[in-house]
């Protein structure tokens, strides 16, 4: 099972929170993501060095995704 990285960001860019955890795959990871969110914090989910997933996603974000 794939190790998750799963930060959470101030509208600053700080961090608010972080956690690693186990899932089967990307898509378990955002869900998890999405259960533990704090209120207005945006959300990164990482895979390693790969940055699998973004929330509020800005047209920045999407192309850096894309790029990885």
């Amino acid at each position: 099972m794939p190790a998750y990285k799963i930060n959470y960001l101030h509208d600053d860019g700080t961090l608010a929170a972080k956690f690693e955890t186990q899932c089967a795959g990307d898509t378990e990871a955002k869900i998890i993501a999405h259960a533990m969110k704090m209120d207005g914090a945006q959300i990164e989910v990482w895979n390693g060095f790969k940055l699998i997933y973004t929330r509020p996603q800005n047209s920045a974000e999407t192309a850096r995704i894309a790029r990885n």
